[in-house]
């Protein structure tokens, strides 16, 4: 079987970079991207997408999958992805993936059926204060997930009842969950870079990324004839410049809140990937190039 390699890890930390030059030296190999907003067309300079000439004719799958307009999910990002997946197999062609959307990472390396969303009816359960009441709705809709979930966790228990009662299927049979880690045909490796150096780097990619269009990338999706989704007009980044350009901030003031949420962002991806037994993680001392022999080496016992 064709080798699947994963390099996770927070914003800015140089994983693509790392993944792009994996991909070239171990042809014929395709990568694949693992991140929420580079789903969107036109994103590009904001997402830090990697450029045709960076690619150089390598194939990158899970990109500019939808307009910004539209709202998108794990389960279509999954959707999306999982035949690039199988039709790399048949082809022979190893697939190097990148990102650090948690959930699309998980949806990719250990292709879980991720459950949809049902607002109305998490209102409605939200709605009810005692969380006794919710605990024995669940016990008799689904007594599996109510073991799991337990009397005392009141939001994953609101969680199986919309999923159970949205979906019309019980929420314990889409699989063990997020909290489980078993066999995956991917390989993970992950950046660690101390903090004052993945902070400067969240800093300095803010200042070339508008060097190189990033208000003029945000002005031109503002003036566009179709609003923004409401995930696209948070992104990192596009929510401040936003601000900006509607008069609310100055450009520095808009950098330096979009480098702040940014940095809180890169923890909490720092977090959910600790949780991974299975990632093996790499210490990045200044250059995430130096750590690409490692990388190159999981890769090329991955099987």
């Amino acid at each position: 079987m064709p080798r699947r390699l994963a390099v996770v890890g927070p914003t800015a930390s140089g994983k693509s970079a790392l993944a792009l030059e994996v991909a070239r030296r171990r042809r014929p190999a395709e990568l694949l991207s693992m991140d929420a907003m580079a789903v969107y067309r036109g994103m590009d300079v904001g997402t830090a997408s990697p450029s045709a000439a960076e690619l150089a004719g390598l194939v990158c799958g899970g990109m500019d999958l939808v307009d910004p307009g539209e709202d998108f999910s794990v389960g279509a990002y999954q959707a999306a992805v999982r035949p690039l997946l199988a039709d790399a197999d048949r082809r022979g062609v190893a697939v190097v993936a990148v990102g650090g959307t948690g959930l699309y990472v998980r949806a990719v390396v250990d292709d879980l059926t991720i459950p949809g969303r049902f607002p109305d009816i998490r209102a409605a359960l939200e709605a009810e204060s005692d969380s006794a009441v919710l605990y024995d709705r669940l016990r008799e809709l689904d007594p599996v997930a109510a073991e799991r979930t337990g009397p005392q966790n009141r939001r994953r228990i609101v969680r199986a009842l919309e999923v159970s009662l949205g979906s019309g299927r019980q929420f314990s049979s889409y699989g063990p969950g997020l909290g489980s880690y078993g066999p995956s045909r991917f390989a993970q490796v992950g950046l660690h870079l101390p903090r004052p150096l993945l902070d400067a780097r969240i800093a300095a990619r803010y200042r070339a990324q508008v060097e190189a269009g990033f208000l003029e990338e945000v002005r031109r999706l503002r003036d566009s004839a179709v609003p923004l989704s409401r995930t696209a007009r948070h992104a990192l980044g596009y929510r401040e410049l936003l601000a900006h350009l509607d008069g609310s901030c100055s450009l520095p003031e808009a950098l330096a809140e979009a480098a702040r949420r940014t940095r809180r962002f890169a923890r909490r991806q720092e977090r959910w990937f600790r949780r991974d037994p299975r990632i093996r993680w790499l210490d990045v001392r200044e250059d995430p190039m130096e750590v690409l022999p490692a990388v190159l080496e999981t890769f090329d016992r991955c099987t």
